[in-house]
C-alpha cells in the first residue's frame, strides 16, 4: 500500500473513534434533557459512526490493484460508499423534519431541561468536529478520497448542527420552549443541503463527470506543445484518486515517426504538469496540412512506400505540374518488377496531387548489399587529395580539403572527404562546387566509383 492510502485508512479509524464517543454523549444528554434537536444529533451521529466504518472498509477496499475483472483499480468503491452516505442522511434529515413539524403544528412544546452538562457536550461535540472536518478536508484533498470528502462534508454539517442545537437549548432555558424544535429543523436542513452536496458530486464520479474545467486546461496545454497541430479530443473520468482517459492530437502526416512519439512524450509531460493525477492515452493522428507544398507529398508518399527517391524536380507547366524523380531499386531487380513499382508510385502521387499532372520516374541501381574493402595506399590518398585540392583551389568556393579517405572495393575505388566553404553560400551554390571537385576527381583517378564530399562552414 502507498503511504497516501495508509494516511487515508488512519484518518478513516480516528474518525470512526471519535464518531461513536461523540454519539454516546449526545444520546445521554438528549435523554437527560428531553431535546428533540440534540437526540436527532445524537441519530446523526450514529448514522455519522456507521458511515465512517463503511468508509473505512471501502477505502480499503479502493486501495486494492487491478485485476482480472477491475481493470482499471477499485477506486470507484470510495463513491459507492459516499452514496449510501447520502441516503443514510437524506433518510435521517426527513424523520427529523417529520418529527418537528409534527411537534410545531402540535403547538405543544416538549419540555427540554437544558443544563450544563447538556452544554458541555455541544460545546466538546463543536470543537472535535471542527477538528475532524478541517483535518478530513486537507487529507481528501491531499489523497483525492471521495470516501474522506463525504466524511468531511458530513462532520461539517454536524458543526453547524450541534451550533443550531445549541441556540435552541439557549432558547428554550430563557423561556422559549419551541426553539428546540426550531433548531431541530434547522439541523434537518442542513443535513439534507449536506447530503445533496455529497450525492451530486458522487453521482459525478459514478457516471464518470469529468473534472470541471479539467479538459479545456489540458487542451490549452498539449495545443501549445510543439508539433501539435490541434486537440482533436480530451476524454476524462474520474477512478479514486485518479483521473483517467484518453487525449487524440493531429500532428503533421509528413512528419517522422521518431518526432511524432517525442511529440507524444512532450504531450505527456505538459499534462503531467497541469494535473500529476491525470493518467491518459495519447493518440497522435495524422493530418494534411493545408500548406503542403507538392514536393512534401511526393516525399510522404515515397516514404510510405518505403521506397529511396532523390532530385525531385517540380515544374507548373501551363497551369499544370510536372514531376520527375530518381528512384533507387535493387540493381538485380527485373525490368518487369522495377517498371510495376515505378509505375504504383506515379499512380499515388498522380491519386494524391490530381489529376491532368505529369510524373515521371528515372530508374537508379540501389546498392542493397555491403562492399568489402580496404583502405587504398598512402600514395593514392596523397595524389586524389593533392587533385581535390587543387581543384577546390581553382574553383575560388571550395576551401580546406582535408581528412581524405580512400578505400578500394570490388565496384573500385569509394573517395570519402571534408572541406570548407563560405556558410553565407546557398546548398546549391555549394552543391556544385563540390561536384566540380568531384568531376575533376573521377578525370584524374578513372578507378573512382563513389566520390563524398562533406562540406562545412568556414570556422564551423
Amino acid at each position: 500500500m502507498t503511504e497516501a492510502h495508509d494516511l487515508k485508512e488512519q484518518a478513516a479509524l480516528a474518525s470512526i473513534s471519535a464518531s461513536a464517543l461523540l454519539t454516546v454523549g449526545k444520546l445521554a444528554a438528549g435523554l437527560f434533557s428531553g431535546s428533540l434537536s440534540l437526540m436527532s444529533e445524537a441519530g446523526h451521529g450514529l448514522l455519522d459512526t456507521g458511515a465512517t466504518i463503511l468508509t473505512y472498509f471501502a477505502i480499503r477496499a479502493s486501495g486494492k490493484p487491478a485485476d482480472e475483472e477491475h481493470h482499471y483499480g477499485h477506486g470507484k468503491v470510495e463513491a459507492v460508499a459516499a452514496l449510501a452516505e447520502t441516503g443514510l442522511l437524506i433518510v435521517l434529515a426527513a424523520f427529523v423534519m417529520f418529527e418537528a413539524v409534527r411537534r410545531l403544528m402540535g403547538h405543544v412544546a416538549e419540555p427540554v431541561e437544558a443544563t450544563w452538562p447538556v452544554f458541555a457536550v455541544l460545546v466538546v461535540s463543536i470543537a472535535v468536529d471542527l477538528v475532524r472536518w478541517r483535518s478530513l478536508d486537507a487529507i481528501a484533498k491531499q489523497t483525492k478520497s471521495d470516501a474522506l470528502a463525504a466524511d468531511a462534508l458530513h462532520f461539517s454539517s454536524d458543526l453547524v448542527g450541534s451550533i443550531m442545537v445549541m441556540l435552541g437549548l439557549a432558547a428554550s432555558r430563557f423561556g422559549y420552549q419551541q426553539g428546540d424544535t426550531l433548531a431541530a429543523v434547522g439541523v434537518a436542513i442542513f443535513i439534507a443541503i449536506a447530503g445533496y452536496r455529497l450525492g451530486r458530486r458522487t453521482i459525478d464520479t459514478l457516471v464518470d463527470a469529468a473534472p470541471k474545467g479539467l479538459a479545456d486546461a489540458i487542451r490549452k496545454g498539449v495545443g501549445a506543445v510543439s508539433g501539435v497541430v490541434s486537440v482533436d479530443s480530451v476524454r476524462l473520468r474520474p477512478a479514486g484518486a485518479q483521473v483517467l482517459g484518453e487525449v487524440g492530437i493531429l500532428v503533421p502526416r509528413n512528419m517522422p515517426l521518431e518526432r511524432a512519439l517525442t511529440v507524444k512524450q512532450e504531450v505527456a509531460a505538459a499534462i503531467a504538469t497541469i494535473a500529476p493525477e491525470v493518467s491518459v492515452t495519447i493518440t497522435a493522428n495524422p493530418v494534411a496540412l493545408d500548406d503542403e507544398s507538392a514536393l512534401e507529398l511526393v516525399l510522404l508518399i515515397a516514404a510510405r512506400r518505403r521506397l529511396a527517391i532523390h532530385h525531385v524536380t517540380v515544374q507548373e507547366i501551363n497551369g499544370a505540374k510536372a514531376i520527375s524523380l530518381d528512384l533507387e531499386l535493387d540493381g538485380r531487380m527485373t525490368l518487369g518488377r522495377a517498371h510495376e513499382i515505378a509505375s504504383q508510385l506515379e499512380e499515388a502521387i498522380e491519386a494524391e496531387i490530381g489529376p491532368g499532372i505529369e510524373v515521371e520516374t528515372h530508374v537508379e541501381p540501389l546498392e542493397v548489399a555491403e562492399l568489402s574493402g580496404r583502405d587504398a595506399t598512402a600514395e593514392q590518398v596523397k595524389s586524389i587529395e593533392a587533385v581535390l585540392a587543387q581543384a577546390a583551389q581553382d574553383g575560388g568556393v571550395i576551401s580546406d580539403v582535408h581528412h581524405v579517405r580512400v578505400r578500394e572495393t570490388p565496384s573500385g575505388l569509394v573517395v570519402n572527404y571534408h572541406c570548407r566553404a563560405d556558410q553565407s553560400l546557398t546548398v546549391d551554390q555549394v552543391h556544385d562546387a563540390v561536384d566540380q571537385l568531384d568531376r575533376h576527381a573521377r578525370h584524374a583517378e578513372p578507378a573512382i566509383s563513389r566520390i563524398v564530399g562533406h562540406a562545412e562552414p568556414v570556422g564551423g
